[in-house]
């Protein structure tokens, strides 16, 4: 493996030559050193390439997670691109993923900046997930800017507990190698495993998703666990993080600089703040150094529009028949993926929520998201989720699924909707709340809000079993 900078995977022989002996990977399944890592990866390049294997390889995701980490760089490192698939995927779903993959061959010339090294998917609206393809640039770009926008902290030994069908961890993980520090894996997320792992004070830099920080307080709480020193950095993404957690977690990693960092899939980084509880929920913050933002179709009347972004980190396009309603706008460089905000005269960037999430109820826009995160900002709740029902005077009834928070002290209708009043317009606040006791989730750890919809007496006579409505 030549070793040239601008690809993903090329410090590895420098790892391997001038820190063999350093841990690479740490899971359960067992530990790599940069030096045994080389060589996997060599010898998997070389089968690929032995068998013919076509330009676009799809992972095998029934592999232990060290494995499937070894074969991706294996496959990148043979000139191909990775196609990641996830593990949760019914049969029937992986079998037309892998049919909408392109079977072309793979030339023999060796992989440049430019050249795609990983397919990952998202959500679609047709059921069948959207795959995105990635050039190495536009991840070498997002691991230096990493490092110069977050310091020495983002070049220590990583902890990213999650699957590396979900981009942000792999993304986690792929930092961790390129930097030389290593990375420290879960085949299955663990609270109790990552307090184990950030306790030993060898693991300095923590990737993670708010529902992983929520359940590792309920977890500290709990035991009655003392701080956690050590920890210098903790990069929160993938979700809305609730900020009126942020001194809890602060207590917890009292050395940690807690951020939080806006992007998609299709557009890595866009904006990074340092978290604060007295920060408004729709600011996500400044956008990065390398990012150009500009928003378009705002109006006096209606101040936010489309945001489209430009930086050297968006994706290249999407596999196959991937294209629908959902997908990201594309107008030269610039890409949208149709969130709507504005910039204020701080230079910070206000997401109000995502274009096909928004309600028109008396003639007056909503974004579900900034009355999910007043919601979720209650004691009592850990999650919501906002829709709208049909209403003959009203257009759009606006109303909640909630899910309470674990040992919390439950709150009446009334007290709820007390709670939004007195932080919303009137015509923001719900006029009917339900409780769901099992929440769904999307495959990347997202709230599914289209399947929790469908719980709802719009769709249905009455609504399902599985909402209890709040009184």
């Amino acid at each position: 493996m030549p070793e040239t900078p601008e690809l993903v995977h090329s410090r590895l022989s420098r790892w391997a030559r001038d820190r063999g002996t350093a841990l690479a990977i740490q899971s359960e399944a067992g530990n790599i050193t940069f030096a045994e890592l080389a060589q996997q990866v060599q010898a998997h390049a070389e089968a690929l390439s032995r068998s013919c294997a076509p330009a676009t390889v799809l992972q095998d995701s029934g592999l232990p997670l060290l494995q499937r980490l070894t074969a991706f760089l294996g496959t990148i490192a043979s000139g191909r691109c990775a196609a990641v698939s996830d593990p949760a995927w019914p049969e029937v779903v992986l079998t037309a993923v892998r049919a909408n993959l392109p079977d072309t061959p793979c030339d023999s010339a060796a992989p440049i900046p430019l050249s795609p090294f990983y397919t990952g998917f998202t959500s679609g609206s047709t059921g069948l997930p959207k795959g995105f393809r990635r050039h190495h640039r536009s991840w070498t770009e997002s691991f230096a800017l990493c490092l110069s926008t977050f310091g020495d902290a983002a070049s220590t030994r990583i902890l990213a507990p999650g699957r590396d069908s979900h981009s942000l961890f792999l993304f986690g993980m792929l930092l961790g190698l390129w930097t030389g520090a290593g990375v420290v894996v879960q085949e299955q997320f663990s609270a109790s495993a990552a307090l184990a792992t950030l306790t030993t004070g060898q693991t300095p830099c923590l990737v993670a998703v708010p529902s992983q920080l929520l359940l590792m307080l309920e977890l500290a709480a709990h035991r009655q666990l003392p701080p956690v020193r050590g920890v210098r950095l903790i990069l929160i993404s993938g979700a809305r993080w609730t900020r009126s957690r942020t001194p809890d977690l602060q207590a917890l990693f009292p050395e940690a600089r807690i951020i939080e960092f806006y992007g998609a899939s299709e557009t890595s980084f866009i904006a990074w703040t340092e978290s604060h509880p007295d920060l408004p929920d729709p600011i996500v913050g400044r956008p990065f150094d390398n990012v150009e933002l500009d928003v378009r179709g705002a109006t006096p009347d209606s101040p936010d529009g489309l945001i489209y972004v430009r930086s050297p980190m968006v994706f290249m396009d999407y596999v196959g028949a991937s294209h629908d309603h959902t997908a990201a706008l594309r107008d030269g460089d610039w890409v949208c993926v149709r969130d709507l905000g504005h910039l204020d005269a701080q230079g910070r960037l206000w997401v109000a929520g995502r274009e096909s999430r928004m309600l028109v109820t008396m003639a007056k826009k909503l974004f579900p998201e900034e009355l999910e995160a007043v919601l979720e900002a209650h004691p009592a709740v850990a999650r919501a989720s906002v829709h709208g029902l049909p209403d003959a005077q009203r257009g759009v009834q606006i109303v909640a699924i909630i899910q309470w928070a674990t040992g919390s002290e439950r709150a009446d209708l009334h007290a709820l909707q007390s709670w939004c009043r007195s932080r919303l317009e009137a015509f923001k606040v719900p006029r009917q709340l339900w409780v769901h006791a099992d929440w769904a989730f999307t495959a990347s750890g997202k709230t599914d809000h289209p399947t929790l919809s469908r719980n709802l007496p719009s769709h249905l006579h009455e609504a399902a079993p599985c909402l209890t409505p709040l009184r």
